[in-house]
């Protein structure tokens, strides 16, 4: 499954920054590969300066190794040995009037656990109602598509908890969804 994980987010790091480079039309994301010394390693590309995009980054890791004796009993699975890989993504538009994105999906893997986990959401300056409603729609339907393994009521809720900032007393953003400990048939995925 790690294998499988890995190769879908290097691809899907691919489209999402051609059509990313595709719909700003002059930028262009700049990489850097770089290795972990534990093991593993990835893909960091920004875009910066471009039309549409004032900064943003699209990242792939893909890491292994082993966790320290003290962190090791906080994650779900036997022994120490784990594997991780992912996509996270930041974009900040040039203009305020287009909401800031950011999106995390990871799978991770200890002794025989393993586990999706990830979130997406929106942080407009400016909210317009339809594309709030626009923006958890597509949320709703990706997440009907793998029921009963993904519940959008539940990772919306977790979200909106998670981005809860309590010493304002309001939510960062309009929300989204938020999951991890993602486990079941993750081949139907």
């Amino acid at each position: 499954m790690h294998r499988r994980a890995s190769r879908y987010f290097q691809e899907l790091q691919d489209r999402i920054v051609a059509a990313l480079e595709e719909l700003d039309g002059g930028a262009r994301f700049q990489e850097d590969s770089w290795r972990r010394p534990g093991g593993g390693g990835g893909r960091t590309r920004v875009i910066s300066e471009g039309a549409v995009f004032e900064k943003g980054g699209v990242n792939f890791s893909d890491v292994h190794g082993q966790l320290s004796e003290e962190f090791a009993p906080q994650v779900p699975g036997e022994g120490r040995e784990f594997t991780a890989c992912g996509l996270s993504l930041v974009l900040h538009p040039r203009s305020p009037m287009v909401p800031t994105v950011h999106a995390n999906f990871r799978y991770l893997s200890k002794g025989e656990r393993q586990w999706f986990g990830g979130g997406a959401d929106l942080t407009p300056y400016y909210p317009y109602r339809e594309d709030v409603i626009h923006f958890h729609k597509v949320w709703q339907r990706v997440c009907a598509k793998h029921e009963p393994l993904v519940n959008y009521a539940q990772m919306k809720k977790w979200c909106d908890e998670y981005f809860f900032l309590p010493h304002r007393g309001e939510a960062r953003g309009v929300g989204g969804i938020f999951f991890d400990y993602l486990e079941g048939d993750l081949k139907a995925l």
